[in-house]
């Protein structure tokens, strides 16, 4: 019948080779379903059942015996699946005797050995010691193979001091070469130690001889007077006189033997004390040693050095050692106020810090090192940032520049600190070479640049005060993680006491630790608004953390440069994974930050624009416009560009337009921009002519169109500044405003649509008062003109010749109108129609009027009005409007009607005698060359 259960099999044993006694795992197949099951177990042929412990059916662990054979197989026996086989073998080494005398990298206890069999300690007397060369000849190790000298002498030893001793085998190995001389030489030494042996126990006998024969002969005396007298008085004499020579024997005795006794109590004293001295010599030169090795700063050894005489002698009662433990620990008293020292002294680094913590742990000092260590890294910390806020605080004020006496500066520049060495790039200088602030003209003064380009103080104690948190902040957060999980005091785990008492010490300070981290941020937030937010802190906070003179606001460019340091400070203390609500406070300050960015850069934004009116060259374009226009939207690109990333808002930051009241104050500052530019444009277009400014142009010489445009400039009138801010005004409205609202929106301005409405209407009002005040100076004098024209001469329409054509009046006035024209047509084509339109209503409405005033018409009279009229609109025909329509209309209703058909075809024949005469003045008025001026 077959068995229920495969035969053991071995596939695996680790490790593979050792010496006796070397504790090593079993693995397999069908090793057992259990303790019981496990019924035999050899290794290299030797049972190791009594030390096997039985794990699971494919793992067994056990300790290796002292086999007779060195490589064999591991052979499983079970109950369920009988003797098993072996893939694998395990090969038995030799363990290498160390000597007393030998130099080992281990402690060898001179007075103890470990005997495996009995698993305990036995002591060895000194007398039991042997020499290590009893023949007393030179030593010549031989090369034969320890293999095949184990199998010439089976069960045997070349150890002299073993009860299986071989001479022939010691001789083999150890004077294999040794000439036949020699070996006399030595067996002469054999004897030679033999006869001392005799000889001592000799002369021992003899020098006592003469004491025994005394003994002797006062016993035999005694026998002799006993047997004689046999009375009382005769054994009362001989007892006295054998207690006399008992007595007499002793003095003889101590008078003989006492300075030899003496010399040999001496000695003995001697020979213990320095017995003494060499077996316990560590503790008597353990105070001295720990002197030296702290010297030298090797506290691993004065630890372990002290690990072991505490264990030895801790508890003696002898008091030699009590007084030398009491100068160890007197020293290691001193050790841990050295070592405290070290670990609270700053700057340290981590790892030293973590060092000396170990170090006072092992040596059980008083209190938790590792809290006060961190206790004092908080404040080094909290200290660094103020002394740095005050060395620059100082530095802008211009006092004590190089702060010779200055100990935070001391520290900023210690070179622990190593804060230029930070992985995060520094903008400042990139950006001090490469972005120009663009605040005013671009035309000042090369020291004004130099200033521009320099970063401000503010900017630079960011930087420097985020640098020296980002660097100090991950050793503080790493070694309170260390001080959680108890790493501090083990890396493996050893010390499960210590680690343990951490992890719950750690626990009972998790609030305060908190604390101490919200005072770093809160530290660090409020130093930043001191330097830039200054109207954010309380009175009392401002004393504090400000300080600062601000003799002007920085730029947005400077605060987005801060912005974004401010970010990655936020980032990498992120990455330490310090939790989100402790770092909620930089998020708070960021959102400030950016707000106060965007409304600095929208108000420099709007002192930028007003400037734009020095800026007006007034040359003007095809399409009738100057460069303010293109000039007023670049500034508003390049302000919302410059606060973009400030606008973006990064992981885990809000809207910077959540809040009602910032919608607000940024709508009224974007409408405030575009009301400036709006006041702009009715400054350059109402300036009188001396006012105007053409000292800015000076400066840019490079320019090749300089001379041209001031000399334009200076030829410009009133009424041409008025037509070029009109067909500006009307780009803006179509164009400009428009194409501001859409960059508005795609930055998330909020409110828009008002701060285009509101614009739009500002600028239509403008647009409107500059219409009026160009028709006011372009139409009133050609109305004006109208009626002296036609009354000149003494002119009645009472009595007047026969009409021979168009009198003078009218064709002043429709010169003065081309002129009206040409000068529009010139600035911008899209103006004639609206200018050209508005100058024919203001004419017909008053030669309507004059018409409607003559109190009666002669029939030339009529005939002279109806030709004059009729020819003013068939010539403008093109721009009447509705209103010029009626007043024409109510100027004809006024005249007599031409009753005969002679007067009708007068009139046409002046009519067209008129129209081919002025032909090519009238041309403008064509409408071939107004149908593009259609809007």
């Amino acid at each position: 019948m077959s068995r229920a259960r495969q035969p053991p099999l071995v596939t695996g044993i680790s490790p593979n080779e050792g010496i006796s006694w070397t504790k090593v795992t079993i693995r397999g197949e069908n090793l057992g379903t259990g303790p019981t099951d496990l019924i035999g177990l050899t290794i290299c042929g030797h049972n190791c059942l009594l030390t096997a412990e039985w794990m699971s059916a494919s793992k067994i662990v056990c300790r290796v015996g002292q086999a007779k054979n060195d490589k064999g197989d591991i052979i499983v026996t079970t109950k369920s699946g009988g003797k098993g086989t072996s893939t694998v073998s395990f090969k038995l080494l030799k363990p290498e005797k160390i000597g007393i005398l030998d130099q080992s990298a281990v402690w060898v206890d001179e007075m103890n050995y470990y005997d495996m069999r009995t698993d305990r300690n036995k002591g060895i007397p000194p007398l039991s010691l042997r020499p290590a060369n009893p023949l007393g000849i030179e030593i010549d190790k031989g090369r034969f193979p320890q293999k095949d000298l184990e199998s010439l002498f089976p069960g045997m030893s070349a150890d002299f001091t073993s009860e299986n001793f071989s001479a022939a085998w010691y001789l083999i190995e150890n004077h294999s070469t040794t000439s036949f001389d020699q070996l006399k030489t030595a067996v002469v030494n054999l004897k030679k130690q033999a006869n001392k042996k005799n000889e001592g126990s000799l002369a021992y006998v003899k020098g006592g001889l003469s004491t025994f024969f005394e003994a002797q002969d006062a016993l035999s005396a005694i026998h002799q007077k006993l047997e004689a007298d046999g009375t009382e008085k005769v054994e009362g004499s001989m007892t006295q006189k054998l207690e006399n020579v008992l007595n007499r024997a002793s003095n003889t005795a101590d008078t003989l033997f006492q300075e030899v006794l003496g010399r040999k109590d001496k000695a003995d004293s001697t020979r213990n004390a320095l017995n003494v001295l060499q077996r316990f010599k560590f503790l008597f030169n353990l105070p001295l040693n720990i002197e030296r090795n702290i010297q030298k700063g090797d506290y691993d050894v004065v630890i372990n050095d002290y690990e072991k005489a505490k264990s030895l002698f801790g508890k003696t009662e002898v008091q030699v050692f009590k007084k030398y433990y009491a100068e160890v620990e007197t020293r290691i008293e001193a050790l841990r106020e050295l070592l405290l020292d070290k670990l609270l002294e700053t700057p340290s680094t981590l790892h030293d810090q973590k060092r000396y913590i170990r170090y006072l742990s092992d040596l059980h000092a008083p209190g938790d090192p590792a809290w006060q260590c961190i206790g004092a890294q908080h404040q080094w910390i909290l200290q660094l940032m103020h002394n740095c806020k005050e060395s620059y605080v100082k530095e802008q004020k211009g006092k004590d520049t190089l702060f010779p006496l200055c100990p935070g500066n001391a520290l900023l520049h210690s070179p622990m600190l190593d804060l230029d060495s930070d992985v995060r790039p520094s903008p400042i200088g990139h950006l001090s070479q490469t972005a120009s602030l663009k605040r005013g003209s671009s035309f000042q003064s090369g020291r004004d640049d130099a200033w521009r380009y320099k970063a401000p103080q503010q900017v630079v104690f960011v930087e420097k005060l985020t640098k020296l948190v980002v660097s100090q902040l991950p050793n503080f957060w790493k070694l309170w993680i260390s001080y959680v999980n108890g790493s501090l005091f083990s890396e493996t785990a050893e010390k499960s006491g210590q680690m343990e008492r951490s992890k719950k010490n750690a626990r009972q300070r998790q609030n305060d630790f908190k604390k101490m981290i919200q005072e770093v941020m809160h530290s660090l937030v409020k130093l930043i608004r001191g330097a830039l937010l200054p109207f954010s802190l309380r009175e009392g906070e401002l004393r504090q953390y400000g300080g600062w003179e601000m003799k002007s606001e920085l730029s947005g460019q400077w605060l987005t440069h801060v912005i974004q340091t401010v970010r990655l400070s936020s980032e990498s203390l992120t990455a330490l994974e310090i939790p989100n609500d402790m770092l909620q406070i930089i998020q708070d300050l960021i959102l400030d930050l950016r707000v106060r960015c965007i409304i600095v850069t929208l108000q420099h934004t709007a002192e930028d624009i007003k400037r734009l009116a020095e800026k007006e060259d007034w040359v003007v374009d095809n399409e009738g416009l100057t460069s303010l226009p293109s000039q007023f939207e670049q500034c508003i690109i390049h302000s919302l560009q410059s606060l973009k990333t400030v606008l973006d808002c990064k992981p885990g930051e809000a809207s910077v337009f959540q809040q009602q009241k910032t919608q607000e104050d940024v709508c009224q500052l974007s409408i405030g921009i575009m009301q400036g530019f709006i006041d702009c444009l009715e400054q350059l277009s109402t300036k009188p002519d001396g006012d105007i400014d053409t000292s800015h142009l000076s400066v840019d010489v490079s320019s090749p169109d300089l001379f041209g445009s001031i000399h334009e400039e200076s030829s410009l009138s009133s009424e041409q500044r008025l037509l070029i801010a009109l067909s500006n005004c009307r780009y803006l409205e179509r164009h400009t405003f428009l194409n501001i609202a859409e960059h508005f929106e795609k930055h998330g301005f909020q409110g828009v649509d008002k701060i285009t409405q509101v614009s739009m209407e500002s600028l239509k009002e403008l647009d409107q008062r500059l219409f009026e005040m160009y028709i006011e100076f372009k139409a009133d004098p050609i109305v004006g003109s109208l009626e002296p024209g036609i009354y000149a001469g003494y002119f009645d329409w009472k009595d007047c010749l026969v009409p021979t054509g168009v009198r003078n009046y009218l064709k002043e006035a429709l010169v003065n109108i081309i002129a009206v024209h040409a000068e529009v047509f010139t600035i911008s084509k899209d103006l004639v129609p609206r200018i050209m339109s508005r100058v024919v209503e203001a004419v017909s409405e008053e030669l309507s009027r004059l018409m409607q005033c003559v109190s009666s018409f002669s029939k030339n009279g009529a005939l002279q009005a109806k030709l004059e009229i009729c020819a003013l609109r068939d010539t403008v025909a093109i721009y009447l409007t509705p209103e010029s329509k009626s007043s024409f209309k109510q100027a004809l209703e006024a005249l007599p009607q031409l009753s005969s058909g002679t007067d009708r075809k007068l009139l046409e024949e002046l009519l067209n005698k008129f129209k081919s005469s002025m032909h090519l003045q009238l041309t403008c008025f064509q409408a071939s060359s107004s149908a593009m001026m259609k809007t």
